[in-house]
């Protein structure tokens, strides 16, 4: 069966959104990120370990599905993108919002990020990241001081492209 993701839907997210989770691990989405997934909550999510934070990352299927097609053009003969594969999907889990509109956080992503009861979903462009809350705020304070050298590393580039950020 060949199958070919190419996602339609753009997964632009906006927000920063505290929330607890219940004793099984559950997790409700708030009314504004929800309605912000409207239109890929049918489809799932895929929920895995942060290749640079102690925080989970939460893709819709359809941003996922794109990453895949990216990381399946790696050539598996060598050994760094063997090694690169094997490590950015340890421990994936497919997951889909019940009725209620709770995601289950798996016990062993939990335990990598450190999750306790309250928690922050952050928009990351297309995915949201899942942080334990105080853990998320010790993240934002610690780089706070080098946002400025970072934004003007990143993004102070001279543009000569119209449609570049200036």
């Amino acid at each position: 069966m060949n199958l070919i993701y190419e996602s339609a839907i753009v997964v632009n997210l906006i927000g920063t959104y505290e929330c607890k989770a219940d004793a099984k691990g559950r997790v409700m989405l708030s009314a504004p990120l929800k309605k912000q997934l409207l239109t890929v909550l049918q489809d799932g999510f895929v929920l895995k370990r942060s290749v640079f934070q102690e925080c989970l990352e939460l893709y819709p299927m359809s941003e996922w599905n794109a990453m895949m097609l990216k990381i399946n053009k790696l050539n598996r003969f060598r050994k760094k993108n063997n090694d690169f594969i094997r490590l950015f999907t340890a421990g994936v889990k497919v997951v889909e919002a019940d009725a209620s509109g709770r995601i289950l956080i798996p016990k062993d992503l939990k335990s990598f990020a450190g999750i306790g009861k309250e928690l922050v979903l952050s928009s990351a462009v297309n995915i949201i990241e899942i942080w334990d809350k105080h853990k998320y705020e010790k993240a934002v304070d610690d780089a706070i001081d080098d946002f400025a050298d970072l934004a003007e590393e990143v993004m102070g580039n001279e543009n000569d492209n119209a449609d570049e950020i200036s």
